[in-house]
């Protein structure tokens, strides 16, 4: 089976990856943190990709191409809400949330939001300040009033589902690096991919990051002819997958980087404090399992066993 992307499809994802990284990839969103205009920056490299003319609802190449976008992003830690613009309702970004404990990802840069919760709820987000945590630094506390409407379910599937190729580009990037990284590192007169160890860790994260590509891949082209619901069981099922895929990859970073992992000089530590709201919002692992117990039931949620 051929599972490659079309070839005008991956060729955009190299323009857009040469050109998001020409910011400076993770180091130029640790600047953000402090430093608005690279935000600013990053916008601009988003509208000469022509990301902004982007029909993401379309469910052609369109969103094939928004797809390899986030992939990008995600890789080089882009400090923009690139899937909740590309999503936006009459303009204003869409940004999903838990009711319980609303926070918005970049909620402090100007123009308006719209917060949804994975049911399809809208909301009106009052947005406060940005709290600076170390883990998630652009994060936003939001509250929320009583729904006023509804999102498409269809919306809230996608921004699941593009979310979750963010993700897969942060988790290639990080592999990217510990697979350098082991090579290079000379440990008791021998490079550390020379231990076993190393060897095992390495291949069972190689072997999750290619796990995840290839149901980013499934769950982008399933045909609109599959039922709503169960297009809504791949979409949980998928960030599911990226959100534990993304904690087993940076375990094994963090362990074979060791220190180093854990100081912003390196690219490992900010792509993990980074990508950990995609991780955690708007529901952490175990609470989208529990989502998916109702579609196991009503065989919404298909598996490789019937």
């Amino acid at each position: 089976m051929n599972t490659a992307l079309p070839q005008d499809i991956t060729d955009f994802a190299a323009v857009a990856a040469k050109r998001l990284g020409r910011l400076g990839g993770p180091q130029a969103a640790l600047r953000a943190e402090t430093d608005s205009a690279i935000r600013d920056s990053a916008r601009e490299a988003l509208r000469e990709v022509g990301a902004f003319e982007l029909d993401v609802r379309f469910r052609g190449d369109d969103t094939l191409a928004a797809a390899v976008l986030c992939q990008a992003a995600g890789a080089t830690a882009l400090p923009y809400p690139l899937v909740e613009e590309l999503l936006a309702i009459d303009g204003a970004r869409l940004a999903l949330v838990n009711p319980d404990a609303p926070r918005i990802d970049h909620g402090d840069l100007s123009g308006s939001w719209i917060a949804a919760d994975l049911d399809g709820n809208r909301y009106q987000p009052r947005l406060t300040s940005r709290t600076n945590a170390k883990l998630g630094p652009f994060l936003v506390p939001a509250t929320l009033g009583a729904p006023d409407g509804t999102v498409p379910a269809a919306d809230v599937n996608l921004h699941l589902v593009l979310g979750s190729w963010r993700i897969l580009g942060a988790v290639q990037q990080l592999l990217q690096i510990v697979t350098a990284h082991v090579r290079a590192r000379i440990q008791f007169g021998k490079p550390l991919a020379d231990f076993q160890t190393v060897r095992f860790a390495v291949a069972d994260a190689s072997v999750a990051v290619r796990g995840l590509h290839e149901l980013a891949k499934y769950t982008l082209c399933r045909p609109e002819t599959v039922p709503l619901q169960i297009r809504s069981a791949d979409a949980l099922v998928l960030r599911l997958k990226a959100a534990d895929t993304a904690r087993q990859v940076l375990r094994t970073s963090h362990q074979l980087l060791g220190a180093l992992g854990f100081c912003d000089e390196s690219d490992v530590s900010v792509l993990d404090r980074h990508t950990q709201p995609l991780i955690r919002l708007p529901l952490g692992s175990e609470a989208l399992a529990l989502r998916l117990i109702p579609d196991v039931a009503d065989g919404s949620l298909e598996t490789l066993f019937s």
